[in-house]
Formats: C-alpha cells, sequence, structure tokens
C-alpha cells in the first residue's frame, strides 16, 4: 500500500482520481470541500492551500496538485488580479505544497509528482492569456523539478483540452455549446474527468517508473493535427 496526496481530490478530475486510488492506497485528500466518499483508507483535510497551513504527512509516496482556474476574457477586460489570481491558484499553490511535502517524498525512494497544465500553453487560443500564462509557469515548474529531483523523485504534467467538469459549467454550458466545442477537435470529443484522471494515475503508478519530466497532452488530436 503506498500513500499518495491529491490537492482538490473532491471535485473533477481529482475526484476520479481518489476514487481509483483509494481502494489500495492510503490516501490524503486536501482540499476546500471535503469529498462525499468515505473510506477506511481516506483521509481528508478541509483547507484553503493558499491561506493555511497544511498539515503533517510522515510517509509520502506520491502527490497529485489538481487546483486550476478558468479565466477566458480578452485582454482588454482582463485585471492584474486576474492574472495573479491564476498565477496563485495554479502555480505557487503548487510549489508551497510541493515544499511542504519534499522531506517526505525524497525519503520514499520512488516519490513522484503529477501536475496539471492545459493545452492551451502550446496552442495559442485567443481570450486564454491569463490562465495560459499560469500553466506555462507549471510546465516549467515540472522541467525544472524532474531535473532537479531526480533520480529520487519522478515529476510530470498532464495537459487535457477542455474537461466536462463543473469548473468547466460556464463555457459547457447546454448541448449546443458543447457539440460546437467537440467538433474544433480532431477527434470530435472533449474529455470526461475519468479520461484526464486514467493518464494521471498512469504516470503516478510504477508503471511509469522511467518517465519523468514530460508534458503529456490528452486532447482529442487539438494540438497536433489540424484537419
Amino acid at each position: 500500500m503506498k500513500n499518495y496526496i491529491i490537492v482538490g481530490g473532491s471535485k473533477g478530475i481529482g475526484q476520479s482520481m481518489l476514487k481509483n486510488l483509494v481502494e489500495s492506497n492510503q490516501v490524503y485528500n486536501i482540499s476546500r470541500s471535503i469529498p462525499e466518499l468515505v473510506h477506511q483508507n481516506l483521509e481528508s483535510f478541509q483547507l484553503d492551500v493558499l491561506k493555511d497551513e497544511l498539515p503533517d504527512i510522515e510517509k509520502v509516496d506520491g502527490l497529485i496538485y489538481c487546483p486550476g482556474s478558468i479565466t477566458l476574457k480578452p485582454i482588454s477586460s482582463l485585471k492584474e488580479e486576474d492574472f495573479l489570481n491564476d498565477f496563485n491558484i495554479n502555480l505557487i499553490g503548487a510549489v508551497k505544497t510541493i515544499k511542504k511535502y519534499l522531506k517526505p517524498l525524497k525519503l520514499s525512494g520512488h516519490g513522484n509528482i503529477v501536475l496539471f497544465s492545459t493545452v492551451a500553453v502550446g496552442q495559442g487560443m485567443p481570450f486564454h492569456s491569463s490562465i495560459a500564462v499560469a500553466k506555462a509557469g507549471v510546465e516549467a515548474l515540472t522541467k525544472s523539478l524532474a531535473a532537479e529531483l531526480a533520480p529520487s523523485i519522478r515529476v510530470n504534467c498532464v495537459a487535457p483540452t477542455i474537461t466536462n467538469t463543473q469548473l468547466a459549467s460556464s463555457i459547457l454550458r447546454n448541448e449546443k455549446s458543447i457539440e460546437s466545442l467537440k467538433q474544433r477537435h480532431p477527434l470530435k470529443e472533449i474529455l470526461e474527468p475519468e479520461d484526464v484522471a486514467d493518464l494521471a494515475l498512469f504516470l503516478a503508478s510504477e508503471k511509469a517508473t522511467k518517465i519523468t519530466g514530460q508534458i503529456m497532452g490528452i486532447d482529442s488530436g487539438m494540438s497536433t493535427i489540424k484537419l
């Protein structure tokens, strides 16, 4: 049984990962809301990563940082606070969490960290400047830490396209908008939380022990194919 920390495991992609991991691992969830799932292998901490002190956890084999944001505005409407908010949620929260649990991850001998980016970093999209800048920082952090922490800790990042979660509900607001977004992807599909969770879980598993410093896209072909 391994010990995993999931930050943001009460909803969306994090929730999908939590449900999968908790059956055969000890899982510590850190989020602003308590997950609905109750399990003997799950311990939850309700707090704000950016404002509150993180709990002491002695044994950590894997750390998965899920919090994100979707700020889609034209640059003329974006304020400095928007950029700072996205930067704090997506990058500073990840940095704070990694620094807190770095020692037990190193002591694990096979520790791993999984972070999340977005397809919008590699492909320019209108109205994505704030979130793309923040997630670009996450990708840079992934590669830098993968080099710095090897060979004791692996660090990888998942870069999905839009995913059918509560966070994206304002964009996926009806069947017409969903279908329109599907048509922008070569595979004519957007993602479900389980799709992204499966890739992240692979990177966090022993099946990926030779993988580090990678930004892995899961985007229905959007970033690499033009039809």
